[in-house]
């Protein structure tokens, strides 16, 4: 892997890193493997990837709060000790206690390190008037809206005075306004030399954040996470989203994220073959919303992901699982940055409610392993009837079983709206009662 040319030692070296959860008799999940990367000093870098793409579990490892199955991770030159002293998290769920107030929130991380009174309090003020919450002191965290609690988890961060910062999807929980504020106030302070930390890593799910913040991105694949590119940011700070140069760069990132895989084993959001594709729950709504918007005027069947992304605010894993789930289904295409509807996508999208169905649902069980499976399941017996346990036990034999059941239900999703077969959820029994 390249790295940038500095002469200072990395602060955060990984090398050959590979994580596996214990399923017992489901089989051990592989979740990331032979992760390479290094973090020096003064800069900011993103992982960036899908749900599941192994980027959380990392940053917990590189915080030393879960070993790897193998591998090393050093900080400064020496091993992760547990939990790491360098290095302090922000998470994306606030993670405040809700019986201290903000002052003590901040306080707490300074007190476990054993700092005497006088010095955390000290400290402690100088960090909630860094992140713009001084006179909230006194405040509990049910008295602050999200963006001011996420604040709270920066200074409680940033108060230890950390090497390392470490942000897990930090800006996910707030609504835009609030995460774009928040994201231009850290930028403002890591710019002007304000922050007492050398260098921040953080995940992300936004392609546009990951360019306006970073100096470098790491693209993760999934099943299981590995570390797809590494994309150097040369973009001078402050950057504009309008510039062609950032256009231009967040258009590679959508061409390199949905490029089709060279190998035999697809690694996305469709791992595996047959029966055992992982798949995502997109209601056929969406799916139908996505085609229309293709189909429509100015796109006229063929459209650009990163301008759909821009105008509805959403993130790759909104997008792409929308987008990939009709290139499964043969309603379109998905490939270099954009989605193209396939003839049947624009007779769909042309199509009126009966006729839809009648297309989704050959589709589906034509080119959804699974769907097919339990359609010819259910045609064979003679009650027409078969207990969800049967095809829940098969998917567990190649996934968790957290994917198991994701998997499922998004397939009685889309057999309910097409009418290919019923599921009964008090039961959990499938059958071909309720369809025409």
């Amino acid at each position: 892997m390249d790295v940038l040319a500095t002469t200072t030692a990395p602060l955060v070296e990984i090398g050959h890193l590979s994580h596996v959860y214990r399923q017992g008799g489901a089989g051990d999940h592989p979740v990331l493997d032979d992760v390479n990367l290094t973090l020096r000093d003064n800069e900011i870098v993103a992982l960036l990837g899908r749900s599941g793409c192994g980027k959380s579990t990392l940053l917990r490892i590189i915080a030393g709060l879960m070993p790897a199955t193998s591998g090393s991770v050093a900080i400064e030159g020496g091993p992760v000790t547990a939990p790491a002293p360098q290095v302090a998290m922000v998470f994306q769920s606030f993670a405040l206690f809700p019986w201290l107030t903000v002052l003590e929130n901040v306080e707490i991380g300074l007190e476990a390190q054993g700092i005497g009174l006088d010095e955390r309090r000290q400290r402690a003020l100088a960090a909630i008037d860094l992140i713009g919450l001084d006179g909230y002191e006194s405040a509990f965290p049910k008295e602050l809206s999200g963006g001011m609690r996420q604040r709270v988890g920066l200074a409680r961060a940033l108060v230890v005075h950390p090497k390392v910062l470490l942000m897990d999807e930090p800006f996910s929980a707030l609504d835009v306004l609030t995460a774009e504020t928040l994201r231009t106030d850290l930028l403002d302070l890591w710019c002007e030399g304000r922050m007492p930390i050398h260098s921040i890593l953080m995940v992300t799910h936004n392609i546009e954040e990951a360019v306006l913040m970073c100096d470098r991105i790491l693209v993760f694949s999934s099943n299981p996470g590995r570390i797809l590119a590494e994309i150097k940011v040369d973009l001078p700070q402050p950057r504009n989203r309008l510039e062609p140069n950032f256009r231009a760069l967040v258009d590679d990132i959508y061409a390199r994220m949905t490029a089709r895989p060279t190998g035999k084993v697809s690694h996305g959001v469709f791992p595996g073959t047959g029966i055992s594709m992982v798949l995502p729950r997109v209601s056929p709504n969406r799916l139908a919303g996505l085609m229309e918007l293709v189909a429509a005027e100015p796109n006229n069947g063929r459209a650009d992901l990163p301008e759909i992304a821009g105008d509805f605010l959403m993130e790759v894993d909104d997008l792409f699982p929308v987008a990939e789930t009709l290139q499964l289904l043969r309603f379109a295409e998905v490939e270099h940055g954009d989605i193209r509807l396939t003839e049947a996508g624009k007779r769909f999208a042309r199509a009126e409610p009966d006729e839809r169905k009648r297309m989704f649902a050959q589709h589906l069980v034509t080119y959804v392993p699974l769907a097919g499976h339990i359609k010819r399941v259910l045609d064979e017996r003679a009650g027409h009837r078969a207990p969800a346990s049967r095809f829940r036990d098969e998917l567990e034999d190649s996934m968790s079983e957290e994917q198991a059941d994701h998997t499922l239900r998004a397939v009685i999703s889309w057999a309910r709206y097409a009418e290919v077969f019923a599921y009964d959820e008090d039961s959990g029994v499938f059958s071909l009662e309720n369809p025409s």
